[in-house]
């Protein structure tokens, strides 16, 4: 990464020097124009620095803090919005930040893609500073040595397309959608088509460029094994601030083979994914097949059914994928005539849900990836969900308006080969599939109308429904699809734990806490459900 233009010895000596004073008390106000000052008075070039810092009353704020809010129902007037907005293109003005964040009383909230369900890297119910990473999202990539290193403002569309314009036989085992930041993504695990061949995104990363609370920037080495065994799965953002990555980049043919089947269950969609329980997960690590679940309409009539697409992408020819398929999963009914090859990022494309006409330079275009307006929560299964719970989940569906979206994402092959403390994500040896469930909020004009809280309250209920089928002891959750429902409160391990254990499970959390206690210990990188310190 480029070393800081504004950097100079005086700078570094005054914020190394003052990192460990000033915490705002309980009572105390801070002011803007107070935070601003104290920017401006630790910086070299004034001009350039007022051009990277927005407050409410400049016209480019709101436009600013909306472009990267990616769940619709946070762009609301309600919404609790940063008190300061903080664009750097260079680390210097981060490390100010952290310093004058302190100095003056203000929380901070660190967004690279601004992804996160729960908006908790852009809002927050406390005065706060947001750095918003959007100019700092460089991308180089080794083909020699199969690395990217990758700023931490890119986006996972950004990576992708980058990785591709230099190599057809490279890609990153990461995430679909590519308006996702790569640096939260990471953070939290990051799961996507090639984890059963090479693991999660944070199973991937091979180095950081990292600043902790006190502005140091560190790697690797000089964090030591516990930080960097930490954020990689940990959630990143209670630790410090990702500045980069350095990815290992994983090989791939040239073309993949793709389908797409539809089922019903007229047509026998309940058999068929109860051996898919059994097969997905098992079968050639090279085949991932995921499956989208949700309630239709039968033509024009007033009866309703579910319906069950399964999408599945090989790393090798049509002619191998059928093979294979007529003797692990007959089933199914995956022909020749309806596979298709195509590159790695092509199929990426497909299954985030844009047309095959769509061109791939679309992941780059920003303001062209939709956004959302749901809720969203995860779910672990370790034992199949038998026909009889199968039908309770269909009736469940039926009883819904049409706004859910169930999918299912098999683990197995690599995934089963990492110890569950290998990184704090947990979720490894004997995790089946991954079961998604969301309800959207479309045609609604807030998550709060009665259709609104109507469809959250069936959500809730499904997830009552689940809880014979899926893991326990803990009940296993994502980080990365941040679950507010199950608490917030962290002033005891015993209300920490509620959420905490079924992120990380007790042996990765406790480790986390430890490690936060030392990198952090005033807890000054904080937001609901952050690692607590004790």
């Amino acid at each position: 990464m480029k070393i800081s233009l504004l950097r100079s010895s005086l700078i570094f000596v005054v914020l190394i020097l003052s990192f460990s004073d000033s915490w705002a008390t309980a009572s105390y106000v801070p002011r803007s124009e107070d935070f601003i000052r104290c920017i401006q008075s630790n910086s070299n070039n004034v001009t350039s620095i007022s051009k990277l810092i927005f407050t409410p009353v400049n016209a480019f704020f709101l436009p600013i803090w909306q472009v990267a809010v990616q769940n619709l129902r946070f762009l609301k007037p309600s919404t609790h919005k940063p008190s300061i907005i903080v664009t750097p293109v260079e680390e210097t003005l981060i490390q100010t930040t952290l310093y004058c964040a302190k100095k003056h009383g203000y929380e901070i909230r660190i967004r690279s893609g601004g992804h996160d369900g729960e908006g908790l890297s852009y809002t927050a119910d406390v005065p706060f500073v947001m750095i918003d990473l959007t100019n700092m999202r460089s991308i180089k990539v080794d083909v020699a040595k199969r690395t990217a290193w990758v700023q931490g403002g890119a986006t996972l569309g950004e990576l992708y397309y980058t990785i591709t314009q230099k190599s057809d036989t490279l890609f990153f085992p990461a995430g679909l959608c590519p308006g996702v930041g790569v640096g939260g993504h990471m953070g939290g695990g990051g799961y996507g088509n090639h984890m059963r061949k090479y693991g999660t995104a944070a199973d991937n990363v091979l180095n950081v460029r990292f600043m902790d609370v006190n502005g140091n920037v560190l790697n690797k080495k000089s964090m030591g094994k516990d930080l960097f065994w930490a954020i990689r799965g940990g959630g990143a953002s209670s630790f410090g601030i990702v500045l980069a990555w350095k990815l290992r980049l994983v090989p791939v043919p040239k073309k993949v083979t793709v389908f797409v089947v539809t089922k019903t269950l007229e047509q026998g969609a309940t058999k068929i994914f109860n051996k898919y329980q059994y097969v997905a997960p098992a079968i050639d690590r090279n085949l991932h097949i995921r499956t989208l679940m949700f309630g239709r309409y039968i033509g024009n009539t007033t009866k309703k059914t579910v319906v069950l697409t399964f999408q599945g992408v090989y790393q090798g020819t049509r002619d191998t994928l059928v093979s294979l398929l007529d003797q692990k999963f007959p089933e199914l009914g995956v022909t020749q005539d309806i596979c298709e090859e195509m590159t790695t990022l092509q199929s990426t494309i497909l299954f985030w849900g844009v047309p095959r006409s769509t061109t791939v330079d679309i992941v780059t275009n920003r303001s062209a990836i939709p956004k959302v307006n749901s809720i969203s929560k995860v779910d672990y299964v370790r034992t199949p969900i038998p026909i009889s719970g199968l039908r309770k989940i269909w009736r469940k569906i039926l009883e819904n308006d049409g706004s859910e979206l169930l999918g299912s994402n098999p683990f197995g092959g690599r995934m089963a080969e990492y110890s569950e403390t290998a990184i704090p994500y947990p979720h490894r040896a004997g995790v089946l599939y991954q079961l998604f469930k969301n309800v959207n909020f479309n045609g609604q004009t807030s998550d709060t109308t009665p259709i609104s809280l109507r469809r959250t309250a069936w959500l809730r209920s499904l997830e009552k429904l689940l809880t014979p089928y899926v893991s326990k002891n803990p009940r296993e959750a994502y980080s990365n699809y941040v679950d507010l429902d199950l608490g917030v409160g962290n002033a005891t391990y015993e209300e920490a734990s509620v959420w905490g254990e079924r992120y990380w499970k007790r042996s990765n959390f406790r480790k986390l806490i430890r490690i936060k206690a030392r990198v952090d210990p005033k807890n000054f990188l904080r937001h609901p459900q952050s690692i607590p310190v004790f």
